[in-house]
C-alpha cells in the first residue's frame, strides 16, 4: 500500500466525519486498515475513536493542514496528466494584447474551434500582465520580460519593419535609406519621448529623427493610419504579415535591421507554471505557436 493511498484516505475520513461516510469505494475495515497503517507507520494518534464519532488529535490536526494541500495539488497535478488523453473540451480563458488579439489571434479561432468544437473560448483583451490564477486565465500572450510564476513558449522575436501603402509611395517616393525619412510623414508611437528610429546594417548603427503630423499610444490606431496613406510606420512584423502578402503594405529599408524602441522584448505565450498544462492548454499553446510562425520571415 503506497503513502499517498493512505494519507488520502485519512483525509478522506477527517472530511467525511466517519469511517462509514468515507468508505465509497472500500469497505469500513478497509478504510480503518488504512488509517490504522499510517498512524503506525508515523508512530502516533491521529484519531480519537469513540462511539461518539471521531475527533483530530492534536498531532492528527498538524498533519491533516499539512497533507491537505499538497494531496491536492497532486490529485490535481494527476487529473491533468490524465486528461492529455481526452477530448479537448469546456471554456478556456486567454488574455491577449490588443494588437495580437485584433490582427492575428481572433481572426484565427474558427481554425482551432472547428478542429475542436467542444472548445469555448473567452478572449480578454489587455495590453497588462495580470495574475494568472487570481484572474482563472489559461494563456495568456504577453511582451517580456517575464516573472518566474510562468512557463513560456516564445510565439514571435521583436523584429520590425518599416511600412506603408502603395498610394502613399507613390505620392512621396520610397526612401532608399534612413535619411530619406527627413522628407517622410512618419506616423508617431507617443509613448517613446524621442521621435529617432534607430536602423543597423554590418554592425553599424544610425539613428535618424523622424517627424509626422498623427501620433498615437496605440499600435493598431498608427496601423490604421498607415493604411489610410497617411505616412510611414514602424511596427512589428506579425502585425503586417499578412497586409504585406496581399499588397496593402510594401516593407521599405528590408536591408536594415529597425529598432526604434530601446528594450524591445519577444512576445510569448505563457501559462502559469502550479497548474501545470491541461489538455486544452497545450493545444491552444501549439496553436499559437504556429500561427505566429506563419506570420514572420525566417530568423
Amino acid at each position: 500500500m503506497d503513502d499517498f493511498s493512505r494519507i488520502k484516505t485519512f483525509i478522506d475520513v477527517v472530511d467525511a466525519g466517519s469511517f462509514s461516510r468515507a468508505a465509497r469505494e472500500m469497505s469500513i475495515s478497509a478504510v480503518t486498515r488504512r488509517v490504522q497503517s499510517l498512524e503506525q507507520e508515523l508512530g502516533v494518534r491521529l484519531l480519537h475513536r469513540n462511539t461518539r464519532g471521531l475527533s483530530l488529535t492534536d498531532a492528527g490536526r498538524d498533519f491533516y493542514e499539512r497533507v491537505a494541500g499538497i494531496a491536492a495539488d497532486l490529485s490535481s497535478a494527476i487529473s491533468e496528466v490524465k486528461s492529455l488523453q481526452h477530448d479537448v473540451r469546456g471554456l478556456l480563458r486567454i488574455s491577449l494584447r490588443h494588437a495580437s488579439a485584433t490582427t492575428i489571434v481572433v481572426p484565427a479561432l474558427p481554425r482551432l474551434t472547428a478542429i475542436y468544437p467542444d472548445l469555448s473560448v473567452e478572449v480578454i483583451v489587455t495590453d497588462e500582465k495580470r495574475d494568472l490564477i487570481a484572474n482563472n486565465i489559461d494563456v495568456a500572450v504577453w511582451l517580456g520580460p517575464l516573472p518566474d510564476s510562468v512557463i513560456a513558449r516564445r510565439l514571435s522575436p521583436s523584429r520590425r519593419v518599416v511600412c506603408a501603402t502603395p498610394a502613399y509611395l507613390e505620392s512621396r517616393g520610397v526612401p532608399q535609406r534612413p535619411q530619406d525619412l527627413a522628407t517622410h510623414n512618419c506616423l508617431l508611437f507617443t509613448p517613446i519621448r524621442a521621435h529617432r528610429w534607430n536602423f543597423s546594417r554590418d554592425g553599424t548603427t544610425e539613428e535618424v529623427e523622424i517627424r509626422g503630423t498623427f501620433s498615437s499610444d496605440n499600435s493598431l490606431a498608427l496601423l490604421t493610419a498607415a493604411l489610410g496613406d497617411q505616412g510611414l510606420i514602424v511596427v512589428f512584423e506579425w502585425m503586417v504579415h499578412d497586409l504585406v502578402k496581399d499588397g496593402r503594405l510594401v516593407k521599405l529599408l528590408t536591408d536594415f535591421t529597425v529598432n526604434p524602441h530601446p528594450g524591445d522584448a519577444d512576445l510569448y505565450v505563457v501559462w502559469s507554471s502550479s497548474r501545470g498544462m491541461s489538455r486544452k492548454v497545450r493545444v491552444v499553446v501549439d496553436f499559437l505557436v504556429e500561427l505566429f510562425a506563419s506570420h514572420r520571415s525566417p530568423e
